[in-house]
């Protein structure tokens, strides 16, 4: 980096680096501390990918967050640091504005399990986050979405609310408090940021407990109550989400940005669907989606004046909008685009404006190895192949709401006014795995459509949730499909031997093969007409006496020897193979003559080039909410969650093992195409996987893959019901809760309240028994006094003295002593000139003892 400009150095090595601004200097901030963020200040975040899969663009992405609080100069040092890192970093840089309460799903993705609002400011002389510190009292609103967030808030019962999760930090107790609105993922959610927190800042030695708002804790209660008052009333109602539906999201324009004189000029140029072309590498564009994000497109040939203005221009155009002034802000430079921004469009090809490589679109056909695939998952979700086809299939036709078997001599005789159930079987290390297609022909009805669910629901139930299915629209089969039928799948428009539902044609049939071999090829039946032909395919025109097979001037060999193949099963009759352009006058008469098609070759299909996408899927307010977790792994995986992974070719709904709302799963991948903004395909396929029954199609679009991950994970209810065995040392919680029921806080006097100075934090890292919860020295009281107030006699008869006399203390029965005196701390409410004299040592170094010495001790003095 440039020294000059004020830039610190960049780690090579590290994918994350995070700066806060402070006194207009960019200061990086210790890892240890990533993902607290001081309400005060703006930060810069930097992502370098270290190790992009082959599908993905190596692009980085560069943020400047604006804390709620953060003033204007803060916010104005934070853009033009961002500027001289751009220009450093060079155009293969996303930059992204963020506000807080309001980031995009791009920056939550950085931190796992949480990001931490802190109030504030951070003090030149203070670190972000100081481990093993106890001395806290703090209150953290969780909201744990997909995106878990915590604020810090004010320290008392008008900060709660029923549908998010609240924790109580009292340094070496940690109590979670979970709102009787929110599920269980939101619940395990929280936990995992808790335990973080006291991973990072107790070195893992803090207690937590966990209580849940419908069910009694007492104890825990009586600490909350100490340290937050006394709970009045009913809590507030769980508070809506503002999240972004869909519909929302499909909602976009296109705005051209230019300069007219001294004018800057928007002026609106289409909506949804986009196409790429609309974008010129001179110009910029503003995308508007749905008015909560804003992308500003820069073409590589817009001037450098253009680029510095970007955010200004973006802001400009919000305020314009009447948007709020926290609206996500994107800039994307031609050429390092992000996923998201590319896939608003109808179609995005690499290789616009650039020299097309020789030979490119040519389809290059490989032999499969099926070990290969199954060694390299990575290869098996691009060919979007599990094995090469040969394993056991099983068909069954679905008639009078029930499936029939069909005859395995009729595999791939699908007709079109028909569903099916193809299961397919296959081994993999030993193992049997399974997939269900669902075949759904274009003319089927809503009866048979919802037979061929309830079926597929049978089955699944039969194999016990192991199988893959896979729901397949006709005409737009998948690689594999195509395979288990070794080029012979063919749909019939009127009947197939085993589907007797309409009478057999009687006339001549036009059948259009479309492939080059075994594993690509599908025959359709069409209009027997002229108009159907085209130039690029071979056709199959089967007569009474004779089957035709019409080959265009654009076809090669490969397509014309499957086309051989599939005909020897079409038809029996003899075969007649006719050119383009030659055919006989019998040949025409059978397609009611002549007349136009499509002549011109068919230019090959360009292979998808889309990042895939992950995403949580949830309803609210009837509406279907998906919330991205962009740089994901297999531990994005919740069992709780269902999660929606689009690879663009395909939709895959992975359903956790505990997830509620299963049945709605193909609902919810159907209605993400619809709202799509892309204007996507309906046909598109649609995949169900069930935890633990992933197929390599799916895991290959991993980094890595862990088959035994959830087997070794231990779920939310077991973690809460083992309780301090697994959550911390039970020493902390039982010692405070001691001190809470010896003085009697539940015994509230009216409505008065305890604040939060009411319960002292934790300093001794030993032991939670150490905390100064008597009388000080010096007439101050810090016990747990009822409400603060002196009204109490143990407050009145400490508070006076500061101590008591050993005589009322030493060989003295429970009953027998003063009123708030803890019978097992006797000694702590001596004077320290009395404690001296008869321990002879200090109360501190007393307490740094073992506490068998202790005990020994207090025994031998009468203080036990």
């Amino acid at each position: 980096m440039d020294n000059s400009k004020g830039l610190p150095a960049i780690d090579s090595h590290r994918d994350l680096h995070i700066w806060i601004i402070q006194n207009l200097k960019m200061v990086p901030v210790p890892e240890k501390a990533y993902g607290n963020f001081f309400e005060k200040h703006c930060y810069i975040i930097l992502h370098v990918p270290q190790s992009p899969k082959a599908t993905q663009e190596a692009s980085s992405d560069l943020h400047y967050w604006i804390g709620k609080e953060a003033g204007a100069e803060a916010q104005a040092a934070a853009g033009t640091f961002v500027q001289r890192l751009q220009e450093e970093l060079g155009d293969w840089t996303v930059q992204h504005r963020e506000v807080q309460g309001h980031e995009s799903d791009c920056f939550h993705s950085y931190f796992h399990p949480g990001v931490i609002y802190r109030k504030g400011g951070l003090a030149s002389d203070l670190k972000h986050v100081e481990t093993n510190m106890y001395n806290i009292q703090r209150l953290l609103h969780i909201k744990a979405r997909k995106h878990v967030s915590a604020t810090e808030v004010e320290l008392s019962w008008n900060s709660f609310n029923k549908g998010d999760i609240f924790l109580l930090d009292l340094g070496m107790v940690m109590i979670q408090w979970n709102g009787s609105k929110i599920s269980i993922s939101e619940k395990s959610r929280g936990l995992l940021l808790t335990c973080s927190i006291r991973d990072r800042e107790r070195g893992g030695r803090a207690q937590i407990s966990v209580v849940d708002e419908q069910v009694e804790a007492t104890d825990l209660m009586h600490i909350m109550e100490a340290v937050l008052g006394r709970r009045v009333g009913s809590l507030h109602a769980a508070v809506p989400s503002k999240s972004i539906n869909q519909l929302q999201k499909a909602n976009v324009r296109l705005y051209h940005v230019y300069e007219k004189g001294k004018d800057l000029v928007i002026q609106e140029l289409a909506t949804r669907p986009l196409t790429q072309d609309l974008l010129q590498e001179e110009d910029c564009y503003i995308l508007d989606q749905g008015g909560f994000k804003i992308y500003l497109w820069q073409g590589r040939m817009s001037n450098l004046e253009e680029k510095k203005a970007a955010f200004s221009r973006a802001v400009g155009f919000i305020q314009a909008k009447g948007y709020p002034t926290y609206t996500s802000v994107e800039v994307v430079n031609d050429g390092a685009e992000s996923a998201a921004f590319k896939q608003i469009f109808r179609t995005w090809s690499r290789e616009r404006g650039r020299k097309k490589l020789h030979g490119t679109g040519k389809s290059i056909q490989v032999k499969l190895d099926v070990g290969k695939l199954h060694s390299q998952p990575e290869l098996a979700a691009q060919l979007r192949m599990v094995d090469d086809g040969s394993g056991k299939v099983e068909v069954w036709c679905i008639q009078d709401s029930c499936r029939q078997p069909v005859d395995s001599k009729q595999h791939g005789q699908l007709c079109s006014n028909s569903c099916y159930l193809v299961l397919y079987t296959y081994q993999k290390l030993g193992r049997s795995q399974y997939i269900l297609y669902l075949w759904q022909g274009h003319q089927a009805t809503a009866e048979e459509t919802k037979a061929l669910n309830c079926n597929a629901e049978e089955l699944d139930h039969m194999y016990q949730g192991a199988l893959v299915r896979e729901y397949v629209t006709m005409g737009s089969e998948p690689p594999h499909f195509l395979a288990i039928f070794q080029g012979q799948l063919v749909v019939f428009q009127g009947s197939t031997e085993h589907n007797r539902k309409g009478q057999p044609a009687s006339g001549p049939r036009l059948f259009h093969v479309q492939g080059s071999d075994s594993c690509d090829t599908r025959t359709m039946e069409v209009p027997a007409r002229a108009s159907s032909l085209n130039s690029s395919d071979v056709f199959l025109l089967v007569t009474a006496g004779v089957c035709y097979l019409w080959f265009g001037k654009g076809c090669n060999g490969d397509q014309r020897e499957m086309a051989r193949t599939v005909a020897t099963f079409i038809s029996s009759n003899d075969k007649e193979m006719v050119l383009e352009g030659q055919e006989p006058p019998n040949f025409w008469e059978a397609l009611g003559g002549r007349a136009p098609y499509p002549s011109s070759k068919r230019l090959p299909e360009e292979a998808a080039s889309s990042q895939p996408r992950l995403f949580e899927c949830c309803r609210q307010a009837g509406c279907l909410v998906l919330t991205e977790v962009v740089f994901f792994s297999q531990g994005d995986l919740d069992k709780y969650d269902i999660m929606l992974l689009d690879t663009w070719q395909e939709i895959f709904l992975w359903l956790g093992a505990a997830a509620s709302e299963r049945k709605e799963a193909v609902a919810w991948g159907q209605e993400y195409l619809k709202t799509h903004p892309a204007g996507r395909s309906l046909a598109t396929p649609i995949v169900l996987v069930n935890q633990g029954h992933e197929p390599p199609t799916f895991t290959g679009w991993f980094s890595t893959w862990d088959p035994y991950k959830w087997s070794n994970n231990q779920p939310y209810e077991e973690v809460v019901e083992g309780g301090i065995s697994c959550l911390g040392a039970d020493s902390a919680i039982s010692g405070i809760t001691a001190e809470v029921n010896n003085f009697q806080l539940s015994q509230w006097p009216g409505v008065s309240r305890a604040g939060p100075s009411a319960l002292p934090a934790v300093r001794d890292t030993q032991d939670i028994s150490e905390m100064e919860l008597g009388p000080r020295v010096g007439g101050r009281s810090a016990g747990l006094g009822i409400g603060g107030s002196s009204n109490s006699s143990s407050s009145v008869s400490l508070a006076d003295s500061g101590s008591l006399p050993p005589e009322r203390l030493r060989y003295q029965a429970a009953e027998n002593l003063p009123q708030g005196v803890d019978p097992t701390r006797k000694e702590f409410y001596l004077s320290d000139a009395d404690f001296r004299d008869i321990f002879g040592t200090s109360k501190k170094e007393f307490y740094s003892m073992a506490k068998w010495k202790q005990q020994q001790e207090k025994k031998r003095l009468g203080f036990f």
